[in-house]
C-alpha cells in the first residue's frame, strides 16, 4: 500500500508539486542552474525531431560540445556541419541502436571519455494502431529502446554525473502520464519512464546531480510523420517550442516538467475527471484517426 499521497500539478509551471511549503523539498535549491557552455552533453535520438533540435539549441545557442547519437549516420553528419556553420561547439557522432544492448554500452563507452556534465535521453519508437498489429519482435524493439537501454545508462551515467554537478533529462511523454488506447504499448513504456525518474528524483535528492523527467504532447516528428497521424497532426506540438521547454527544463534541474500551457492546463483538467472516461474519449480520437486513413 502506498502511504504518501499523490503530489498534485501546478498547471502554470507544469512542475509537480504539494503544498506550497511541500513543494519547497521537490527543488534542488543546494544546484545552481546547470551551465552548458563549453561543457559535455550527450544527447540520444539527435537524427530528427525533438531529439535534433535540443542538440541545435544547446551547441548554437549555449555553446554546448555534444556527443548525438542516433541509428542514422548520415543524418548525424548533417547535423553536426549544420551547428559547425553557426557554431564553434566540439560534436561527436555515434552511430547506434539503443535497441541493441552492445550498442547501449558502446554509448556509455564513448561517453565516459569526456567530463560528461549532462544527458537527454530522448531515443524512442512507437506504435501507431491496434496493439493487436504490434508484432512481439517489434515490441521487444520497443521495449528495449524505450525502457531498457535507458535504464541501462541512466545506471552508467549517473556516477558520472555526479562527479561534474551535472544534470540528467528522461524524455518521456504526456502519454506516460495519461494512458493512450492505440498507442498502448508505447504510452506504457512512456508510464515507466516517469515513474523511474520522478523515483530517481528524490533517491537522489541532496547529492550532485539532477534528474528531470520531461513529458511533451505530441511533438511534430518523423515519430508523427505517418498518414495515421495526419487527422491528429493539429494537436501536435512545433518541434521548436518543445525542445526550447526541454532544455530549459533540463538547465534549471525541473523535476517533471509539461510543456505548454494549454497542456498543462489541460492535464489539470483532466485529473479532476474519472479516468475511464478521459481514456475512452482519447481512444475515440485516435480510432476515427485510423479509420479515417483506412478510408
Amino acid at each position: 500500500m502506498i502511504a504518501s499521497r499523490s503530489p498534485s500539478r501546478n498547471a502554470a509551471s507544469g512542475d509537480t508539486a504539494l503544498t506550497r511549503r511541500e513543494a519547497k523539498g521537490y527543488v534542488l535549491a543546494e544546484m545552481k542552474p546547470m551551465e552548458f557552455r563549453n561543457r559535455w552533453l550527450l544527447v540520444t535520438g539527435a537524427s530528427s525531431g525533438l531529439g535534433r533540435e535540443m542538440a541545435k539549441i544547446l551547441a548554437t545557442e549555449y555553446g554546448a560540445n555534444l556527443i548525438v547519437v542516433a541509428r542514422r549516420q548520415e543524418r548525424l553528419d548533417s547535423l553536426k556541419a549544420e551547428i559547425a556553420k553557426v557554431s564553434s561547439a566540439q560534436v561527436v557522432t555515434v552511430r547506434a541502436d539503443l535497441s541493441r544492448i552492445e550498442d547501449t554500452d558502446r554509448v556509455v563507452e564513448e561517453a565516459s571519455r569526456y567530463s560528461l556534465y549532462g544527458a537527454v535521453l530522448n531515443a524512442g519508437v512507437t506504435h501507431f494502431g491496434q496493439h493487436s498489429d504490434l508484432g512481439w519482435d517489434a515490441f521487444r524493439q520497443m521495449l528495449d529502446t524505450n525502457v531498457t537501454s535507458v535504464v541501462r545508462m541512466t545506471n552508467a551515467l549517473l556516477p558520472l554525473l555526479e562527479k561534474t554537478n551535472g544534470g540528467l533529462m528522461l524524455v518521456s511523454s504526456m502519454a506516460g502520464i495519461h494512458p493512450v488506447p492505440y498507442q498502448t504499448a508505447y504510452s506504457a513504456t512512456k508510464a515507466f519512464l516517469v515513474h523511474f525518474g520522478v523515483g530517481l528524483f528524490h533517491e537522489y535528492k541532496g547529492r550532485s546531480v539532477s534528474i528531470t523527467t520531461y513529458a511533451p504532447s505530441g511533438v511534430v516528428s518523423e515519430m508523427t510523420d505517418g498518414e495515421s497521424f495526419t487527422p491528429l497532426r493539429r494537436w501536435l506540438m512545433p518541434t521548436e517550442q518543445a525542445a526550447r521547454e526541454g532544455v530549459e527544463a533540463l538547465k534549471l534541474r525541473k523535476y517533471l516538467h509539461v510543456p505548454g500551457l494549454a497542456n498543462r492546463v489541460g492535464g489539470a483538467f483532466v485529473r479532476m475527471l474519472p479516468s475511464k472516461f478521459t481514456t475512452g474519449i482519447v481512444g475515440a480520437q485516435y480510432r476515427n484517426a485510423l479509420n479515417k486513413n483506412k478510408g
